[in-house]
């Protein structure tokens, strides 16, 4: 179920970013290490921010706030290998003041093979502690909710 990245104008709720495997995400049998699908979804979250408009360095310079994972439930259904083309989704469940949390999957193909629930917390850049969502951002992320939590 491939779905082309979204661009700022005219976002839509679900988007969705193409990876491939190489042998450094695998393990010696070929078989993509379990740790590395955290790494596919963290890289489709960030390529979402990018898309609509706010890059992480960005973020970081401009407003002095960064993301951290705060909690993540994977659900891993089947094993992806060397050289499969994937696709990493995201969608936005919920987003608060300081803190959001999306709803991702890996496909390849039409099927499944992870799904998870990430919560990230903001942060302030100086001293890590949680501080809101810039004002723009945040106006921005509650358009794009698909539920309340």
């Amino acid at each position: 179920m491939a779905h082309p990245p979204m661009s700022a104008p005219g976002v839509t709720r679900l988007f969705s970013w193409p990876t491939r495997v190489y042998w450094e995400d695998t393990d010696a049998g070929g078989v993509v290490y379990h740790a590395q699908y955290v790494a596919f979804m963290e890289r489709a979250r960030s390529e979402w921010l990018r898309a609509l408009g706010h890059g992480q360095a960005e973020l970081r310079d401009v407003h002095g706030t960064v993301f951290a994972v705060r909690a993540v439930r994977v659900d891993f259904r089947a094993p992806a290998r060397l050289d499969d083309a994937l696709q990493v989704s995201v969608v936005l469940r919920t987003c608060r003041r300081a803190s959001a949390v999306f709803a991702q999957q890996i496909h390849r193909g039409n099927d499944l093979l992870v799904d998870a629930d990430v919560r990230v917390a903001a942060l302030s850049a100086a001293d890590f502690r949680p501080q809101a969502i810039p004002d723009a951002l945040y106006a921005q992320l509650k358009s794009l909710e698909t539920s309340a939590e």
